[in-house]
């Protein structure tokens, strides 16, 4: 029914529904009020309208589980990206003890070459 082939197809059939009755080409079955023809666009209209609905609540819940895949992909994104910080922040402390390390090393080099010019 939300298709343009259809929409096409009612218009036209509307058109000639109403050329005919008014020309009087074919005998009035619909005089000018069109009391028939508002008959059956009511009841397409009322019958269409559970297809409408059913046609929302599917989307609706096909909205629904697609917002649940998105949050259960950024809660794993946010784990992942928290692994991410600990192992970087692992790293760096672990940098930062060899940093040291070498600092002390050094310092110790340079005592002992202080130690040697001295003596």
């Amino acid at each position: 029914m939300g298709s343009w082939p259809f929409i096409i197809t009612q218009s036209l059939i509307l058109i000639g529904w109403m050329v005919l009755n008014i020309t009087a080409y074919i005998h009035h079955w619909d005089p000018y009020p069109f009391i028939l023809l508002k008959l059956a666009l009511s009841f397409q209209a009322a019958y269409a309208a559970p297809f409408i609905m059913m046609s929302q609540n599917r989307q609706a819940a096909m909205d629904r589980n697609d917002a649940r895949h998105d949050y259960d992909v950024n809660i794993k994104a946010e784990l992942e990206i928290e692994l991410l910080h600990q192992k970087i922040d692992q790293l760096r402390a672990t940098e930062v003890q060899e940093l040291i390390n070498l600092i002390k090393k050094l310092e110790a080099e340079m005592l002992a070459a202080r130690g040697a010019d001295e003596g």
